[in-house]
């Protein structure tokens, strides 16, 4: 088994010892995870805060980045793990979701936590996918 870092372009910055996102071969087809995702450009700076639609989106556009970043897409998202501040924001966030997974349909957990690491970020979400050679 091989692993290999994945460093887009624009990703937000990092902000310890992990990797935004990691390619694993798996022989026929690589499984790629992504970290944990927060509102966040370039500079580590929140995007949108106070603003869960606008977060959400955000969120996914750095998803989506690593992804590509990987050779891969939404479609081939596995599992997704999604973190709220506030679980009553979920009526926000549920069609975002189901917007970007609409081909995927991975599976999928969505739970409430006290906080995040970055202040001002009210969502995470962390994915697997798998993508064919």
């Amino acid at each position: 088994m091989t692993k290999q870092q994945i460093m887009p372009e624009n990703s937000a910055e990092i902000m310890g010892a992990y990797s935004p996102g990691l390619r694993v071969d798996l022989g026929d087809s690589e499984m790629i995870f992504v970290t944990g995702q927060m509102s966040m450009d370039a500079g580590g700076n929140v995007v949108c805060p106070g603003d869960i639609a606008g977060q959400t989106e955000r969120v996914f556009q750095n998803i989506d980045n690593i992804l590509r970043g990987a050779g891969a897409t939404m479609n081939d998202v596995v599992k997704a793990q999604i973190f709220l501040t506030d679980i009553g924001n979920f009526s926000i966030v549920s069609p975002i979701r189901n917007k970007y997974f609409a081909i995927a349909k991975p599976v999928s957990t969505m739970v409430q936590v006290v906080a995040l690491s970055k202040p001002g970020c009210d969502i995470e979400i962390e994915v697997i996918a798998i993508k064919q050679k």
